[in-house]
């Protein structure tokens, strides 16, 4: 497996040289949400009233996860709330999904028609931690741990799942 690093905001042509095992290594900036509130995200982009927020999704990441003091490890991505925002999500500029377990073939066909990725990793809140720069919530401060979060990381990794309308779960 070849491990190829990404530095974010990411293009398409970043995205159309990975294929499904490669291994990631993401450095700069990425937004952190999950039930909570990525299906408020995708409501907000349905509705064209994101600006107040002053989020650019355009190029980003979005990995599934609470920020904690105890650190950030993924949660399931096939959960409805979850699954269900990443082809608004996608459509909107993100790039790359992360977090775990496989998702339904809608979802990727929807990753591949927006030119996006998902990639899994395994729950293991401890070097993520490590891989912090620094965290401020940027919308939704009222779900706490859930709320939408931009962390700065250096070396964040983890496995390309679904890439081109095909997925590592169903090879």
């Amino acid at each position: 497996m070849r491990t190829i690093k990404l530095q974010t905001p990411l293009g398409d042509r970043e995205i159309e040289a990975l294929q499904i095992g490669d291994r990631i290594e993401i450095n700069g900036r990425i937004y952190c949400g999950r039930d909570a509130v990525l299906p408020k995200i995708a409501e907000l982009l349905l509705k064209d009233s994101l600006d107040g927020l002053g989020l650019d999704l355009k190029g980003s990441v979005i990995f599934h996860t609470a920020v904690s003091i105890a650190g950030i490890g993924p949660t399931t991505s096939n959960k409805v709330e979850i699954e269900g925002s990443i082809p608004v999500l996608s459509k909107a500029g993100v790039k790359v999904h992360i977090g775990k377990g496989s998702i339904g073939p809608e979802t990727i066909k929807a990753l591949d028609t927006n030119r996006a990725v998902f990639a899994v990793t395994p729950p293991v809140s401890a070097l993520f931690s490590d891989k912090i720069i620094s965290q401020r919530i940027v919308a939704f401060p009222e779900e706490g741990m859930e709320a939408f979060y931009e962390i700065e990381v250096n070396g964040l990794p983890a496995i390309v799942a679904c890439a081109r309308g095909k997925s590592l779960f169903s090879v």
